[in-house]
């Protein structure tokens, strides 16, 4: 009897306890798009502490504050799996390029390059507070910069079992892979077995292998064939990082490119792919150097420069590059950022060129570009490349193991003339790809930000809009959610995106950041171990 009275008691306390602690918060009235690829539905999701506590009919009673979703899709918020923002989210920690596009979890690390030291940088983000959240894979070119600096040539054994432990301990920091840059320096100088050996120590933690492969261009099939080679030889998962064909003569064989993933599917491995939805892309005025003009370091650099003959050499093979893809000269290479002349942003090395009164050849521009970098003391110089077509964008979004990814860091309003990606990659798809061309449903748009990235990665509670997950959530008109940002205009926030809560904390508040920084770093499976 004694005991019956103490239960009933308990019982009778829990029901009043948890009667009078509401929800943190409900979102009523909107359209549910789950993360699955399933169609939409009516329902409200309730959030507490942070979490996903419920979705379905939830009375009014049941929250401490309210969210009317009247008119709004409701989805998991969107998961970029390629991003750069080392250095930039520390600077802007508010993140308000991504948050506004409706992304709350970034990958960085990508292209080869991460901190490489994951601890320290992980412990600094988690000190500064971020608005989005954060996982980051460790990059190669940065290992192999660490152990053997710009060498152009194979590692010695020692060197590659100091960087298979500089892999190993990152994994062990919460690293969610391994990433290569196989057209920069000096990752280009790794021939793959090394890539293979390193990726079999992120294998055996769990990890997943990112590759911007060894080319986009003329020998793109080559460059995917290996880093499908890299799976099957490494037991890993790979992800194919902004998937595209940029060469003119090539335009339209992404139906080839996807072929090849798509077959190594079938033979077992698992091989997935992300993609911006461009026809530029964006990287460093270096890259259209060949790449052993770049060894050895700076000094080195500058003697091939100056010397004649090397010039003449490096000159040549530049030119032979633009006849391979069809070019006349170097109008499609405009520059995003360039430090000592900030009037050229915006401009193609052809226009400079003119602009300086040189004469009107490639030869002339080929040097111009060596000039620019000499002039910027060697640092990035950060560029736009034309090179892609819209056929090929199109193909690559049809194919349902793409990701939508942005390949940006955190951009500061108003500086250079950055790739319009960093501001409107995801309503992009949403407001051009979706609702203007149909070339996908939107829930299979928000399928590829959200729950297939989550699975990619290894985000066990991030993706979906399921109870007990994370509560990062994204409220969209999906009449009007646009991309604003272009070329000519780069510097411009997404519009339709009106909330944006990250672990059940709302940064976005009626289309405004609020400043709130409710951020967390995402560890990898190897974490702790």
């Amino acid at each position: 009897m004694h005991h019956s009275f103490y239960a009933l008691l308990i019982c009778l306390f829990t029901s009043f306890f948890s009667y009078a602690q509401p929800y943190d918060l409900v979102i009523k009235n909107g359209r549910v798009v789950d993360g699955t690829g399933n169609p939409w539905v009516y329902a409200d999701v309730a959030i507490q502490n942070g979490r996903i506590a419920r979705v379905g009919t939830i009375p009014p009673a049941e929250a401490k504050r309210t969210i009317d979703a009247t008119g709004l899709i409701v989805a998991p918020g969107f998961i970029d799996v390629h991003a750069h923002v080392e250095g930039s989210l520390e600077a802007q920690p508010g993140a308000p390029n991504f948050i506004h596009d409706g992304v709350t979890t970034v990958i960085t690390g990508n292209c080869g390059g991460s901190s490489s030291n994951l601890k320290t940088y992980f412990d600094s983000l988690r000190m500064q507070k971020t608005s989005i959240n954060v996982g980051s894979l460790i990059g190669h070119n940065s290992v192999r910069l660490k152990v053997m600096k710009m060498a152009f040539r194979e590692p010695t054994a020692r060197e590659q079992t100091d960087m298979e432990a500089l892999v190993e301990q990152a994994m062990k920091d919460g690293a969610v892979g391994m990433s290569t840059g196989l057209i920069y320096t000096p990752g280009t100088y790794a021939r793959t077995p090394e890539v293979v050996n390193l990726a079999k120590v992120a294998s055996h933690y769990g990890g997943l292998y990112a590759s911007h492969i060894r080319n986009e261009g003329q020998n793109v099939k080559q460059a995917v064939e290996e880093a499908i080679q890299i799976s099957r030889e490494a037991h890993i998962p790979v992800e194919i990082s902004h998937f595209k064909v940029a060469s003119k003569p090539l335009w339209g064989k992404s139906t080839e490119t996807v072929e090849l993933v798509e077959a190594a599917r079938r033979e077992g491995l698992d091989v997935t792919v992300d993609q911006y939805p461009y026809t530029a892309s964006s990287t460093s005025l270096e890259s259209i150097l060949p790449s052993w003009a770049l060894a050895d370091g700076d000094s080195a650099v500058l003697i091939r420069f100056r010397d004649p003959a090397t010039r003449m050499k490096i000159r040549t093979e530049m030119l032979e590059s633009l006849k391979k893809n069809l070019r006349k000269n170097y109008d499609y290479a405009v520059v995003a950022s360039y430090r000592p002349d900030t009037t050229f942003n915006g401009m193609s090395i052809s226009a400079i060129n003119q602009k300086l009164g040189r004469k009107s050849t490639a030869e002339t521009e080929a040097d111009l570009v060596m000039d620019l970098m000499e002039r910027a003391s060697l640092k990035r110089i950060q560029m736009v490349y034309h090179t892609m077509s819209e056929t090929d964008v199109e193909n690559i979004l049809r194919y349902p193991n793409t990701m939508i990814a942005s390949d940006a860091g955190v951009s500061k309003f108003g500086s250079g003339m950055p790739h319009p990606r960093g501001y409107g990659t995801n309503a992009r798809v949403l407001g051009r790809y979706v609702r203007e061309r149909h070339i996908i449903p939107l829930e299979e748009a928000i399928r590829r930000m959200t729950s297939l990235p989550a699975q990619r990665f290894k985000l066990a509670d991030r993706g979906l809009l399921r109870p007990g997950y994370a509560a990062d959530i994204v409220l969209f008109d999906e009449k009007t959610v646009a991309d604003r940002a272009t070329y000519e205009q780069p510097h411009a926030y997404t519009t339709g995106i009106s909330w944006v809560l990250v672990n059940g904390t709302p940064v976005v508040e009626d289309g405004k950041h609020n400043g709130q920084r409710p951020g967390q770093v995402l560890m990898g499976p190897g974490f702790g171990k």
